[in-house]
């Protein structure tokens, strides 16, 4: 497991509803069902999921409403329209979606409708690979429950464990944080898990087959299962996964596209033929002030690789920032505010900040490296274009990563084609 991420824990597995063996029911509901690999089409259980293209459809408290209309969201997107109602019933759910197209408040939502905010005790947890990410979801969740009082508080490393415990005890209705910082609070008695009535897993595929599995189930285990939803929300969600969820999922609705479907409509994707790696470097130069038209993310696969490229761009007079997690949690702080303020305009990272990190201004975003593991493809250049807006992706391939972008290409049914001399026009 790569060290971007907090470090596992052993664990258990879930016991069904109810009591009896751990996993049983759930095992006995795989064996009922048809199996569903990466190639799924159709939503299960589809007789259970209405779609709502309106948010004043879906039975929403008017303070609740007044936080998603002021939060700038018109109707619901694609995911939104299907998962928000099955949620809010308290059905368990596996939603899938590309990025850019809403999970976050999808489950926002449905968790802000089933809290009640007179009652002092966390009632929701939400756990998530970064502490970024945490953090992002904690800012969705104050401002759509803005009307409604609720509180919600980030419980992540590297932030100061007495005040994580002070804001526990103080009464928080909804915890977001990172496995091992949410698993410390719970040994500590500081957060108490009675109330918990929701549990999220985001970026679920992240989560499980990353060395997360078993610090999951250490966290799961502390909760009442007998009142218990699970909702599990990714961009993709290979087999191996989907197998994880029958050990603490109660006949979920499963809500998947065909991999081929998450392709990102709206974000241009070329690449630049570089033929060798030395010669990224001159290319990315070369590309400085298109990147400066808006403001970019560029993609490398190792922190040295980020240090290195930062450095080497600082002594040819480049302003650029740059984040990684050997980094401590107040300078990744300090970053993050400055390139979502646009004083910082380009960011060179790790696939750290591949999911779930929304800069609104972001719409080019650059494969310094292609990405090791393909599946967080779709993440990075989920970067650009969120939520329906224009962006440009650029990849850098050597002779090396030919095949490579092919495979790409196939196992996202995309077209990246050669880039343009006009590019900065596209962006």
């Amino acid at each position: 497991m790569s060290n971007e991420y907090e470090d596992s824990i052993p664990g258990p597995q879930k016991t069904s509803e109810g009591s009896g063996n751990a996993g049983e029911s759930a095992k006995e509901n795989k064996e009922q069902e048809p199996y569903i690999g990466d190639q799924a089409a159709e939503i299960e259980n589809v007789s259970q999921v209405d779609s709502f293209v309106s948010f004043d459809d879906m039975n929403l408290p008017d303070p609740l409403l007044r936080g998603i209309y002021a939060y700038g969201f018109e109707k619901p997107s694609a995911i939104q329209q299907l998962a928000i109602v099955p949620c809010c019933h308290g059905k368990d759910v596996i939603a899938q979606a590309q990025s850019g197209t809403g999970k976050t408040a999808t489950f926002a939502i449905s968790i802000l409708h089933q809290i009640d905010t007179s009652k002092k005790e966390c009632q929701a947890l939400v756990l998530a690979p970064t502490r970024e990410l945490a953090t992002q979801i904690q800012k969705v969740f104050l401002a759509l429950g803005d009307y409604m009082n609720a509180e919600c508080m980030a419980c992540i490393g590297g932030t100061n464990v007495q005040s994580n415990i002070a804001k526990l005890a103080a009464g928080m209705h909804i915890v977001v944080g990172t496995p091992g910082r949410v698993f410390d609070m719970i040994g500590r008695k500081a957060l108490n898990t009675e109330y918990i009535k929701i549990f999220v897993l985001d970026e679920a595929d992240e989560m499980l087959s990353r060395g997360f599995k078993d610090q999951i189930y250490d966290v799961f285990r502390q909760l009442n299962h007998d009142v218990l939803q699970v909702v599990l929300l990714s961009a993709t969600m290979p087999p191996d996964v989907l197998d994880v969820t029958t050990k603490f999922m109660v006949n979920p609705i499963r809500i998947l596209v065909k991999k081929e479907e998450l392709s990102l409509e709206g974000i241009k994707q070329f690449y630049v033929n570089v033929e060798k790696e030395e010669w990224k470097f001159d290319t990315l130069c070369d590309l400085y002030e298109t990147l400066t038209i808006t403001q970019a993310v560029i993609f490398c696969n190792t922190r040295r690789k980020v240090m290195w490229l930062h450095e080497s761009m600082t002594k040819r007079d480049f302003t650029v920032s740059s984040m990684h997690g050997d980094m401590e949690q107040k300078d990744r702080d300090i970053i993050m505010k400055e390139f979502r303020s646009g004083s910082s305009r380009v960011l060179i990272t790790t696939d750290l900040l591949a999911r779930g990190i929304d800069v609104q201004q972001i719409s080019l975003v650059i494969n310094y490296d292609l990405p090791s593991n393909r599946e967080n493809y779709i993440h990075r250049i989920g970067r650009g274009g969120r939520f329906g807006r224009k962006g440009v992706a650029i990849n850098f391939v050597t002779q090396e990563d030919i095949r490579a972008l092919k495979e790409l290409t196939e196992f996202y049914n995309t077209e990246i084609a050669e880039m343009p001399m006009n590019v900065a026009d596209l962006i």
